[in-house]
């Protein structure tokens, strides 16, 4: 690739970041209404390929709730029918339905922006028992909880596919329909799209650990051996083109971050036999060119990727008389997005401190253990109800060797304090004291969410330096750590009594404003969240996910 189109491509994304900012004055360019008649079908099927259904898992409470976090913590399961079920159960099947008068929607285990779902998954994998007596590449189907079957592969494919990896490996890859985030969100929905592939990554990954098996995102890999791998060759052009994102590893033992297929291997997926043609999404649609331009601008090509190496001394982990005492499936399945808060729940400073802990990228802690970059977002955070600490704009460093440029970036007036309750190993502090809620709402598109919760958080990544040394292709993955922060939040907000919400409309560059980063693009907000008290919608009704006559 010449220095002339790594600029163009450079250039096209911090145009299009540029362009999709909320201003207080004018928001990102979206739809001018929503044509429900055009809302899209939250499921792909492939018609006509054959859906080998998986089982339904009853949830348990093992393994341990904080176990699952952490590598080599859950016993080791066999891969067979049963343990594929329920990997893909606790992480991208259904977990409710809503009812409010005639209209039902579902809800599912992975969060999604808008409820919109972009993200499918694709298994590749050998023979399984129960499953199928070849190897072959499967298309997941939530709302079935089956595997529809689009190509098989010759043992000799597989073990050439395979190759390198331990006994017992598999792969998911995962991509992304941007028209489902489109029809709501238009411009912004590219965005969007990327969090909920970090979101899903982050839910295989917890899900995977708490069978005993390794995620690692294998990022060696090109866009265009993507598209061989999940069989997305016809899928690539037009308004509902389905687009590759990335391919996960699950192994029984860990393995190196840059270790990947055989490239001639996965070049031979090019003449495999595809079954199946995808169902129509919507009937009509709308064109969005600049999300068109920075989905080809951020395509990787196929060449290894070094990746300083990475290891936080922060935050120890629990011991084993801190884990919580409740399993990790109950929390993941009743995950939900909070609707609104009631603005009067506060929280414990250990709880508090607890979930920020989970956030930390440390060696071994699940999800951040699956990326193979050092961490490039921080936490800055408006306390609003934790007790026994002050109301006031606090950050998280999750990138400890960070702070000297971050702090010199920030206002000067910040005071960067060390609260007395927080523990000596996190690394946490103050920068102003004061309420907050007003500020939260105002930044987050005047939502009173951010302000009604415990404490809002923006998401800080490193920027602008980051693109220019690794390349445009980079730009998603920034997204896709923040997506994996959001999930872990999700998962801590519930296991401690509370619910979460991730929030991607802000207004961008006044919360920059606010830190004294005005100007400065080496820093950039990409996501939002809050965690507080859950105000229930007593007018939904709550239903199973599937007929539970079914399950096993």
């Amino acid at each position: 690739m010449n220095t002339e189109q790594v600029k163009d491509e450079l250039a096209q994304v911090l145009n299009y970041h540029e362009a999709t900012k909320h201003h207080f004055q004018q928001y990102a360019r979206g739809p001018q209404f929503l044509d429900w008649d055009d809302q899209p079908n939250p499921f792909r099927r492939f018609q006509g390929a054959p859906l080998h259904p998986l089982q339904h898992i009853e949830l348990t409470n093992e393994p341990p709730y904080d176990a699952a976090f952490i590598n080599g913590q859950c016993a080791n399961q066999a891969l067979n029918i049963t343990s594929l079920s329920q990997l893909f159960y606790d992480s991208l099947a259904l977990s409710a339905w809503k009812q409010a008068g005639e209209a039902r929607w579902s809800l599912r285990v992975n969060p999604s922006s808008g409820n919109l779902h972009p993200t499918e998954a694709y298994l590749l994998c050998g023979a399984v028992e129960g499953l199928h007596h070849k190897a072959g590449i499967y298309h997941y189907a939530p709302k079935e909880h089956g595997l529809e079957q689009r190509a098989e592969l010759t043992e000799a494919a597989w073990q050439n596919l395979s190759a390198g990896f331990p006994e017992g490996s598999f792969f998911i890859g995962l991509s992304s329909i941007h028209w489902r985030e489109m029809w709501k969100y238009g411009e912004r929905a590219f965005r969007y799209c990327q969090h909920d592939i970090g979101h899903a990554i982050a839910a295989i990954s917890v899900a995977a650990n708490a069978l005993g098996w390794h995620t690692t995102l294998l990022d060696g890999l090109g866009t265009e051996e993507l598209v061989l791998l999940m069989g997305l060759e016809q899928l690539r052009e037009g308004r509902e083109a389905e687009h590759p994102d990335c391919l996960l590893a699950i192994t029984p033992t860990p393995i190196a971050k840059d270790v990947r297929p055989d490239p001639a291997a996965v070049q031979a997926c090019a003449k495999l036999q595809w079954t199946g043609d995808p169902n129509q999404l919507s009937p009509e649609h709308l064109r969005w060119r600049i999300i068109e331009h920075v989905t080809i601008a951020t395509h990787k090509a196929a060449l290894p990727v070094e990746y300083p190496s990475f290891k936080a001394d922060a935050a120890q982990l629990p011991t084993e008389d801190q884990q919580a005492p409740f399993g990790i499936r109950p929390i993941i399945h009743r995950r939900r997005s909070a609707v609104s808060m009631d603005g009067r729940t506060g929280i414990t400073a250990d709880a508090f401190f607890q979930i920020l802990r989970k956030t930390m990228p440390l060696e071994n802690q699940l999800p951040f253990s699956a990326l193979p970059w050092s961490p490039q977002v921080n936490l800055i955070l408006l306390v609003h109800r934790v007790k026994h600490l002050k109301s006031g704009l606090y950050v998280l460093l999750r990138d400890p060797n960070g702070k000297e440029q971050l702090q010199a970036a920030l206002k000067p007036e910040f005071t960067w304090a060390k609260p007395a309750v927080c523990p000596d190993d996190l690394p946490f502090f103050q920068l102003a004291e004061g309420d907050g809620q007003q500020l939260a709402k105002q930044l987050s598109c005047h939502q009173s969410i951010a302000s009604d919760g415990c404490f809002a958080v923006s998401m800080l990544a490193n920027f602008r330096p980051v693109l220019e040394e690794v390349g445009a292709w980079f730009y998603p993955r920034l997204f896709w750590e923040t997506g994996l922060i959001g999930q872990v939040l999700y998962l801590e907000a519930e296991a401690s009594g509370v619910a979460g919400t991730g929030i991607g409309c802000f207004f961008d560059d006044p919360v920059h404003e606010s830190l004294g980063l005005s100007g400065n693009n080496d820093y950039q907000t990409l996501y939002h969240f809050t965690i507080g008290g859950r105000v229930e919608d007593s007018r939904l009704l709550t239903l199973p996910p599937y007929d539970m006559a079914e399950t096993k």
